[in-house]
């Protein structure tokens, strides 16, 4: 399915105000006329340099990528999610050129981000989906590197930011706030032994087809941002499309 094709099945003519676009910020988030910072629900873009810090892998491709779309001045639909802001009081939406193609969609078909999934805001869930999955068949963009499942005993301890990861379950535990999936290490080292995947008790009722307790013994491929807690590298996931099960 061409491109075009795939973006316009995630296409609307609904939304919640029209804007313009001041400037591309980077590869999921972009500055509006009026000084609103808006970003896009549903993706996740490599990190551009910051901090001292360099520029992720595809980071200036993706950012590129959206500029090609949004100009400065381009008029643009803005579909709110269910929670409208972020906690950096950003605007949480899905973006819709003119005709009502979904920008998402064009970058995820594209390769320049890979899907993410934040409730409450799951509108365009399995659209997105299947934008991405074209994308990974292909082997466009950030599915040839950046974004390649990661065993997690290749992990080190100082591994941050989104990443895909990969591993077989070995253990489910539970606390009081949360239930904690513990991986494998194939030889014992330390990042094998100390990567767990926490969903917090909160985010359970969102588990309805499956419960993470039935993931002991599987190996499963997890998405999210790594960090550090208690000298232990954690994901946290609030949804199930963030796991997929291999096996």
């Amino acid at each position: 399915m061409p491109s075009a094709q795939a973006s316009q099945t995630c296409a609307s003519t609904r939304f919640d105000e029209i804007a313009t676009v001041a400037r591309v910020t980077d590869g999921d988030t972009l500055r509006l006329q009026d000084g609103r910072a808006v970003r896009l629900i549903g993706i996740n873009a490599p990190e551009l340099g910051h901090d001292d810090r360099p520029a992720e892998p595809m980071a200036k491709q993706a950012r590129d990528a959206l500029k090609a779309m949004l100009g400065r001045g381009a008029r643009v639909g803005l579909q709110y999610g269910r929670e409208k802001h972020d906690r950096y009081r950003r605007l949480l939406a899905h973006v819709y050129l003119p005709g009502g193609e979904s920008v998402q969609a064009r970058l995820l078909v594209s390769g320049m981000v890979a899907q993410i999934v934040v409730p409450p805001n799951l509108g365009r869930l399995a659209c997105y989906r299947k934008a991405e999955q074209q994308a990974r068949k292909g082997g466009k963009g950030v599915w040839r590197g950046i974004y390649r499942a990661i065993p997690v005993e290749s992990l080190g301890p100082n591994s941050r930011g989104f990443k895909r990861i990969t591993g077989r379950i070995s253990r489910i535990g539970e606390s009081r706030k949360s239930v904690w999936l513990n991986f494998t290490s194939p030889d014992g080292d330390y990042a094998g032994e100390q990567v767990a995947v926490r969903i917090a008790r909160h985010d359970l009722p969102w588990f309805t087809s499956w419960q993470p307790q039935s993931l002991a013994g599987k190996k499963v491929v997890v998405r999210g941002w790594l960090t550090a807690y208690r000298r232990q590298l954690v994901m946290r996931v609030r949804h199930p499309a963030g796991i997929e099960i291999v096996r």
